[in-house]
């Protein structure tokens, strides 16, 4: 993929990202864009760093690197990212990542509803294992911290 659409598609995501902060969180959507500014020029640069560098990691490496590198103590720009970056929420990016999730796996429905409906059942057993599993752990760290 090209780096302009690449552009394009940050550009749309950031949007989707500003308004789902500002229809969830009710973070003003002008005082969301600095944060969100943040968040794809680093995207933008873990892309183009798995493209320049040699090694073989996945683009998600490089953006945590970059995103790491951005907000150490040793960076000049630490504060302006940090200060950005907390008035994205957390869960608003996750919307933009729901729904591409959603979009690309829809033309796989067919596969998935052929393996019929053990798979869905595995699957069902698989989010609740997973869910309830999180809830147990989390409950006894929580409890033995005292914070509950």
């Amino acid at each position: 993929m090209r780096y302009i659409e690449w552009a394009v598609l940050f550009i749309i995501s950031g949007l989707g990202i500003a308004l789902a902060n500002f229809v969830g969180f009710q973070v003003g959507f002008m005082e969301s864009l600095p944060g969100v500014a943040v968040l794809l020029v680093i995207a933008f640069l873990g892309l183009v760093a798995s493209k320049l560098i040699p090694l073989k990691l996945p683009i998600v490496a490089y953006v945590s690197i970059i995103g790491l590198l951005a907000a150490c103590p040793a960076s000049p720009i630490r504060e302006f990212v940090i200060e950005s970056a907390n008035k994205i929420n957390f869960t608003a990016p996750l919307t933009m990542v729901g729904a591409y999730a959603g979009m690309s796996i829809s033309d796989q429905i067919k596969t998935f509803v052929k393996q019929g409906w053990k798979m869905i059942l595995i699957g069902v057993f698989v989010m609740t294992g997973t869910f309830l599993g999180s809830a147990i752990v989390s409950q006894v760290v929580l409890s033995l911290t005292n914070v509950i």
